[in-house]
């Protein structure tokens, strides 16, 4: 199987948040930027495998700054790490005051996807080609991480 390049499936989504999107303060739920986060992940591995694919896990989500309504978020998802049928997809998610421009660093996550055949079981994808320094860091990253979930599954 040929591999592909992280910059094949690369994803970059841009959302401008809407009343609906918002708790009774004008903060955006953190339901909705986790969905968003999902999309574009998804996106990610179904462009990778150009298979279905589903959600396996979603490592660590933390909020660093509130997002609110009017904000644009920007999420850049890509590939770090490509097993058997399993890639692991970091995303970043910005938010951007349009009227001010100050942007802040919002959210950050690592999502693992399985890609899928038409009978629902799990399917080999392309390997991963890793071309830049920033790539070959965040490969050697999601090792460390694949390794840590594999430990805490054998504990269970």
């Amino acid at each position: 199987m040929k591999g592909k390049k992280v910059s094949e499936s690369k994803v970059i989504l841009s959302h401008v948040m809407q009343p609906q999107d918002a708790n009774p303060a004008g903060n955006i739920h953190g339901g909705v930027i986790m969905k968003l986060i999902d999309n574009a992940a998804g996106v990610v591995a179904i462009r990778h495998a150009r298979s279905n694919a589903v959600t396996a896990s979603i490592d660590r989500l933390d909020f660093h700054s509130p997002v609110y309504i009017g904000d644009l978020v920007t999420l850049t998802a890509s590939l770090n790490l490509v097993k058997r049928s399993s890639m692991e997809i970091g995303v970043r998610v910005e938010s951007e005051n349009m009227i001010s421009g100050k942007t802040h660093h919002t959210a950050s996550a690592y999502l693992t996807f399985v890609a899928l055949d038409q009978e629902g079981k799990s399917l080999e994808v392309p390997p991963l080609i890793l071309e830049s320094a920033d790539e070959k860091r965040r490969h050697q990253e999601a090792l460390q991480r694949s390794a840590q979930r594999a430990l805490e599954r054998r504990k269970q």
